[in-house]
């Protein structure tokens, strides 16, 4: 049940914080869309998603963030099952080739976007009151696994950009439980001695391409580093104050693949420039760290572990999406956190700000 101190502990600059990148992101999306087929309802389809997750976040509230804890480790099973679906079942999902989507009805539903949360939420209850034994390693086999499973299979499916986002979601939480600096080398050299494997029996052809492509976009152009440049021309071209709503020319006319969805950054620097990014960029930077803010006056490890995880999946999004549409790091297919056009990522990203929400209404509470 909800307490009344609660009412008054809401943090409005949050939801402020949230709401307006998403309002920005409408702008965004309805000239990105201007001219598509079915333009209203690409508008039509992202508010009513909007609307469903400010729905999740108030819905996230009546539970305690610590039984959201203990709910964690089943809800992460639940999404290791429908990953497992995907496999079998899954579809290539909205204008999108890959087998990512299962289909329910009318809807999509990607399982991958909320395995980074349910990974938080069982890892918070995991370390709720742990203390790591000294000269003993053998305490990080159980987190590996809860994050090793569904990283195996979402490159499966493949994709390979949300598997990587777990791994960074991970790392942090592994920092806070103080792991040894000589455990970190060995698991970078074990990392970089299977890069070799990875990339001969792992990565598909195309996942292969994108890399190359990100070292040498001019190796394909027409192909794999089409993305790239149009990206890259589009952002150039804003220059310093944009040339306006609707004036955009690599989205508007469809030089720019996947403008509403994955490189919608582009078309919004394109169109309100230097200065219109940087403003962005600023409340992405803002909302992070007000969220992480938290984690200093966190009376528990649950609660600071879910901060942390949490705000650690927002501005990894952030960094490889704007990294990717720059031509800063290889196209991985990772959405910008509520600004991008999806379902399964603008409702997983709210159920994220509604745990954010969930602690900071409850920080009245001794323990």
């Amino acid at each position: 049940m909800l307490d009344r101190r609660m009412l008054g502990n809401i943090d409005w600059t949050l939801c402020g914080l949230v709401l307006m990148i998403s309002c920005i992101g409408l702008i965004a999306l309805s000239s990105a869309t201007v001219g598509s087929l079915g333009q209203e309802n690409y508008l039509m389809y992202q508010i009513y998603r909007i609307f469903a997750g400010i729905g999740v976040i108030i819905l996230t509230q009546f539970i305690h963030y610590r039984n959201w804890a203990k709910l964690g480790f089943i809800m992460h099973l639940v999404v290791i099952g429908l990953l497992v679906l995907v496999l079998f079942y899954g579809t290539g999902g909205p204008g999108a080739p890959v087998q990512r989507w299962l289909k329910l009805g009318p809807f999509f539903f990607q399982p991958s976007e909320f395995s980074k949360f349910t990974l938080v939420l069982a890892l918070s209850h995991h370390f709720r009151e742990f203390q790591r034994p000294k000269g003993n390693w053998l305490w990080m086999i159980w987190p590996l696994i809860l994050m090793a499973v569904p990283v195996v299979l979402i490159i499966k499916q493949p994709d390979l950009g949300t598997a990587m986002l777990l791994l960074i979601v991970f790392i942090p939480i592994i920092f806070m439980m103080g792991i040894r600096f000589k455990t970190i080398v060995t698991l970078g050299v074990l990392t970089l001695a299977s890069l070799p494997v990875l990339w001969i029996y792992v990565l598909k052809p195309y996942q292969k391409g994108r890399i190359l492509t990100f070292l040498n976009p001019e190796r394909d152009p027409l192909g794999a580093g089409y993305h790239i440049i149009q990206s890259k021309i589009a952002i150039g071209s804003g220059r310093v104050l944009g040339k306006g709503f609707g004036e955009g020319t690599q989205g508007q006319l469809n030089f720019l693949p996947a403008h509403h969805t994955d490189f919608i950054f582009s078309v919004f620097a394109e169109e309100w420039g230097f200065v219109g990014s940087i403003l962005l960029l600023i409340l992405f930077l803002t909302l992070a760290l007000w969220s992480l803010a938290g984690v200093l006056k966190s009376k528990n490890r649950v609660s600071a572990i879910q901060i942390t995880g949490i705000v650690a999946i927002i501005i990894s999004h952030v960094l490889i999406n704007i990294g990717m549409t720059t031509g800063l790091m290889p196209v991985v297919g990772v959405p910008l956190p509520f600004f991008s056009y999806g379902g399964s990522s603008m409702l997983s990203m709210m159920f994220g700000i509604g745990l954010l929400l969930n602690i900071r209404m409850r920080r009245f509470e001794k323990r």
